[in-house]
């Protein structure tokens, strides 16, 4: 990944609380929405829109069928972990 294009993923994320929340939590392991919701105390749907939006943008992943709709587990994916990083190292969670 450019730097440019990294920064532009680090810029994505921290422009949503719930992006950020979600994506520290996964850095730590793979989680259900449900998981990551109660640990941060935020609403499900906040969760699931930015496990969504992370996923498009290839950061996270579903580590499950397509067709299971509970208990869905996502986890972080290499390209999600290096932007988790230049986060962490720039201090901008």
């Amino acid at each position: 990944m450019t730097m440019s294009a990294e920064w532009d993923q680090v810029s994505f994320v921290i422009s949503s609380r719930y992006r950020i929340q979600t994506l520290r939590h996964l850095a730590s392991g793979p989680a259900t929405p449900s998981q990551i919701a109660d640990d941060q105390s935020v609403g499900i749907a906040h969760i699931s829109r930015a496990l969504q939006e992370l996923r498009e943008r290839s950061l996270t992943d579903l580590l499950v069928s397509e067709d299971r709709k509970k208990g869905r587990v996502y986890g972080i994916t290499e390209k999600g972990q290096e932007v988790w990083q230049t986060i962490e190292a720039e201090n901008l969670a």
